[in-house]
């Protein structure tokens, strides 16, 4: 039985927060989702979600399930605190991930704090240790839950990170515990026991969903330098209070050695990624003294990324990866069974996923999208075998006609088949269009088949749109990584110019008419594509762009991770060929950059100098600095402004494509 509740809370809620969008294409699509972290109550009765307030803003929203009810009971401005999350810890309390940026100093400082918080808004409280004025040092990083003890109504176990006090004279009461240990803690009272002492290398604990800690990792430092180290150590538990052994190690570079991921209670095991014939494969590691292991799952094609679960506990129940689309293949039948009938059901959206379950696992609260929608969320009562629809991700774009973005491949200069994504205009033949060449960023990342408001604006406009999963993404292997699209530039920025020839070639692209658009190192790929191939492109749009490598390493300077930037950034003649920066003289095509003033990712400095040198080459080059706006650009109005400067600059550069249209309509 299917039956349709679509809630509008945020609509009233905003208190006109939203404004007329009409048909403007940019607002439409450069609108921040209306729904966000969604999560579902213990009791199954509530939904609490983040959604957007005016400007930066974000609202936590309470929504009953039974008579749309809804209120907005928190509120940030997103400058300096932004709200990232917030999830039930009982059927009357809250914790939130807040994140804050303060200046101190020639720097931009990012601090995260956990606040548990009533479901109606009230009785915060900070989870972290208590700021003293006799800090050694500042504590940027407040802890994480590490397990939501399932039933026991509001206690969990927490990492919390531990500065010790110095200069404290005449009193023994001196707070000596330094590092991240792991205490249980009532969220309401804020009493806590600990569960695991204070260790200084210590970065991460992983629980069992039991309440027993069960994999602790620890990082090494380089020496006396204060540098921390690319290794990661990690040690387990068998059952009960044994001491720690140890489990394997990691090294984030070059990504060898054991991942572990999750712990299984009822399997006494681990499951662990680990590289096989070059792709992560997951495994499962006995915990119970043998570290006997078995191949759980394996891809031939793509790297299995994740584990899936079901609920707040640690019931692994299937794994995760992406080839041509993202796929689950379940080890629970029950859920197997349970993802067939809702494809059934839901025919239309394949990209179907168990966000949360209630205390009793009758209710699921699941998120169902596809490419052409950008997603729905469902109430399914498994008893009465009813599902309801309660909300949609993107309410404004219910009756805009969007694009089917279609698995392609086309070959690289030595032939490799590079796999990418084309979204076509609706209704388009394909044929002779303007193109958009959108490499992703990262550049250890790659692109999805699914909703994506990028290439959906620019397909609503009519341009043909590629996004290459160029060598240098992840998820194909370690061959396909290389060595990274900085170190390895040539061959990444090669294969994405090979996809612009394709566009061409293939007569979907009028080759007078293709650009290139990216974000982060998607805008570094855009800008170093013009460097290679300067007759290619008629223009650049670069947003938040790595313009320098040596600047990447220099920018890290003072940062306990400056040698590992290093060392993944390299040294070598690639560090300055591969550098926008330093060959702007031969970039022809016109050039816009945007970038937020308090972006951490990249430092706006990248763009302010590209755009100084591009004009001192006597290049045509406009940089729009957001202020008070990080990497993400979290601002809908900000949004909309940079897609309607985007839409005007590519029109005037490709020769009279206005890309004004009705929504909906047909090239």
């Amino acid at each position: 039985m299917f039956r349709r509740l679509i809630f509008l809370v945020a609509l009233s809620l905003a208190s006109g927060a939203f404004a007329q969008q009409g048909d403007d294409p940019a607002a439409l699509f450069g609108a921040r989702p209306r729904i966000e972290q969604i999560d579902l109550s213990p009791d199954g009765r509530r939904v609490v979600y983040l959604s957007p307030g005016p400007g930066a803003s974000t609202m936590v929203v309470m929504q009953e399930l039974v008579g749309a009810d809804a209120s907005v009971i928190l509120r940030t401005d997103g400058n300096p605190e932004r709200l990232n999350w917030c999830n039930f810890v009982a059927d009357d309390r809250l914790i939130c991930g807040i994140t804050v940026l303060q200046r101190r100093g020639n720097f931009l400082i990012p601090y995260s704090r956990l606040l548990s918080v009533g479901a109606d808004g009230q009785d915060g409280k900070l989870l972290g240790e208590r700021e003293s004025f006799f800090d050694a040092y500042i504590r940027q990083y407040d802890g994480a839950i590490i397990d939501w003890l399932p039933g026991e109504n509001g206690a969990v176990l927490m990492s919390r990170s531990y500065v010790p006090e110095a200069g404290r004279i005449g009193t023994r009461m001196v707070r000596t515990a330094e590092g991240l240990g792991v205490d249980r803690v009532d969220v309401r009272t804020l009493r806590s026991t600990t569960v695991e002492r204070a260790n200084p290398n210590a970065v991460r604990y992983i629980s069992d969903g039991r309440g027993n800690v069960r994999i602790m990792a620890t990082r090494p430092m380089r020496g006396a330098t204060g540098q921390i180290s690319t290794r990661i150590d990690y040690f387990y538990r068998t059952g009960g209070e044994g001491g720690w052994r140890e489990f394997g190690h990691f090294d984030t570079l070059t990504e060898e050695g054991s991942y572990p991921v999750a712990v299984d209670p009822v399997l006494n095991a681990a499951y662990i990624l680990r590289k096989l014939d070059g792709r992560f494969a997951l495994y499962r590691v006995a915990l119970d003294g043998s570290m006997a292991t078995e191949l759980a799952y394996a891809n031939p094609q793509v790297d299995v990324d994740n584990v899936v679960r079901a609920g707040r506990g640690a019931q692994v129940i299937g794994v995760t990866f992406a080839d041509e689309s993202r796929r689950v293949v379940y080890f629970d039948r029950t859920y197997a069974a349970l993802a067939q009938s809702l494809g059934r059901a839901v025919p239309n959206l394949p990209l179907v996923d168990f966000v949360e379950a209630s205390r009793d696992g009758n209710r699921l609260l699941i998120h169902a999208g596809s490419d052409s929608d950008a997603g729905r969320y469902f109430i399914f009562d498994r008893a009465s075998r009813n599902l309801n629809e309660i909300a949609l991700v993107r309410p404004e774009l219910e009756h805009v006609r969007l694009a089917q973005m279609r698995p392609v491949a086309y070959p690289a200069a030595d032939g490799t088949a590079i796999p990418s994504y084309l979204t076509l205009p609706p209704g388009s033949d394909g044929r002779n269009l303007p193109a958009i060449v959108l490499p992703h960023g990262g550049p250890s990342a790659r692109d999805e088949w699914g909703f994506d408001w990028l290439p959906q604006y620019f397909a609503h406009l009519g341009y043909a749109v590629l996004q290459p999963n160029y060598r240098g993404s992840a998820g194909y292997g370690e061959n396909w990584l290389q060595q990274n699209g900085f170190r390895s530039w040539r061959t990444s920025i090669g294969d994405i110019v090979a996809g612009a020839r394709w566009l061409a070639q293939q007569g979907i692209a009028d080759p007078r008419r293709m650009a290139a658009v990216g974000w982060s190192y998607g805008g570094y790929a855009a800008l170093q594509s013009g460097v290679v191939e300067p007759d290619l492109f008629r223009a650049i749009v670069a947003i938040a762009p790595v313009t320098d490598l040596q600047q990447v390493k220099d920018d890290a300077r003072v940062f306990s991770n400056a040698r590992n930037v290093a060392e993944y950034i390299g040294d070598g003649p690639h560090v300055a060929e591969g550098s926008p920066l330093r060959h702007a003289d031969r970039i022809a095509a016109p050039v816009l950059l945007f970038h937020g003033d308090r972006d951490l990712n990249v430092l706006v400095g990248h763009s302010r100098r590209m755009n100084e040198a591009l004009r001192e080459a006597g290049k045509r080059s406009d940089l729009v600095v957001f202020p008070n706006l990080e990497h993400d650009l979290a601002n809908g109005e900000v949004r909309r402004q940079m897609l309607d400067r985007i839409r005007s600059f590519l029109a005037a550069a490709m020769g009279g494509q206005s890309g004004s249209r009705e929504p909906g309509a047909t090239p």
